[in-house]
């Protein structure tokens, strides 16, 4: 399902380009000049995949619930205080896996809409990018706010849309982007307040009690710990995250 969902954005990236072909041509290492135009094309062709190949993690990042994964997890990780623990790397696996986890149904409409047919030679380009698109198009307005999208509706200078098929990808991957950004930095600062509010009492305490050279972090960081693992954290802001994508 992975690669279903993997072979999706990187399809879409193709026609994006105007690709008219998605067969991967054979690979010629050797430095000859071609002799013909069919070998220039399969030489263009190699470099168009390799292109592709090297843009499909982007899209994953800009078209999917990457971002507010990953930057969710930071904050929670910034407010704990625990450093580097867990690791950066475990961090951004765990916010890809989710992300494929929510991303996998859109996903496998995009294949079996406009993906396979066109494979299977039975749509055109424009036809398969416009099935192909429409579910993470659906999937990103859904999660989009209307004064972000209309922000760059007014700085394309274009009229409001009748429909979804009408608003350009152009238009609806940065208003998605900034959508997400916006709403992780909302659940970073819920996360933070309870947090927060630990540092300060025991801050407060050891004030009370003298004990000003000691840091707070070294107290409260136990603690926090503690708490976040008696209330089930993980599952709790895993699950709320899931929950908040509509």
């Amino acid at each position: 399902m992975i690669f279903k969902i993997f072979v999706s954005l990187v399809l879409l990236s193709g026609f994006a380009f105007g690709a008219d072909t998605v067969t991967i041509p054979t690979v010629d290492l050797s430095l000859s000049a071609p002799d013909t135009p069919t070998q220039l094309v399969s030489s263009l062709n190699v470099l168009v995949v390799l292109t592709l190949l090297v843009l499909a993690p982007s899209m994953v990042l800009v078209m999917t619930t990457f971002t507010r994964f990953v930057i969710v997890f930071g904050f929670l990780r910034q407010a704990l205080g625990t450093q580097q623990v867990p690791p950066t790397q475990l961090l951004v696996m765990l916010a890809m896996i989710l992300t494929f986890f929510v991303m996998e149904p859109i996903g496998t409409k995009a294949y079996e809409q406009g993906i396979k047919p066109y494979v299977a030679e039975e749509i055109g380009y424009e036809e398969a990018f416009s099935k192909a698109s429409l579910p993470f198009k659906n999937f990103m307005i859904r999660n989009t706010r209307e004064k972000d999208l209309a922000l760059f509706l007014r700085i394309r200078k274009m009229e409001n849309p009748k429909s979804i098929a009408d608003v350009p990808l152009s238009v609806v991957i940065p208003a998605f982007i900034i959508s997400e950004l916006k709403t992780a930095f909302e659940i970073g600062f819920l996360l933070f307040l309870p947090f927060l509010v630990i540092d300060m009492v025991v801050a407060s305490i050891l004030m009370s009690m003298g004990m000003m050279m000691l840091p707070p972090v070294m107290i409260s960081l136990p603690f926090k710990i503690l708490i976040f693992v008696l209330i089930d954290g993980w599952n709790l802001l895993v699950g709320n995250l899931i929950a908040s994508i509509k």
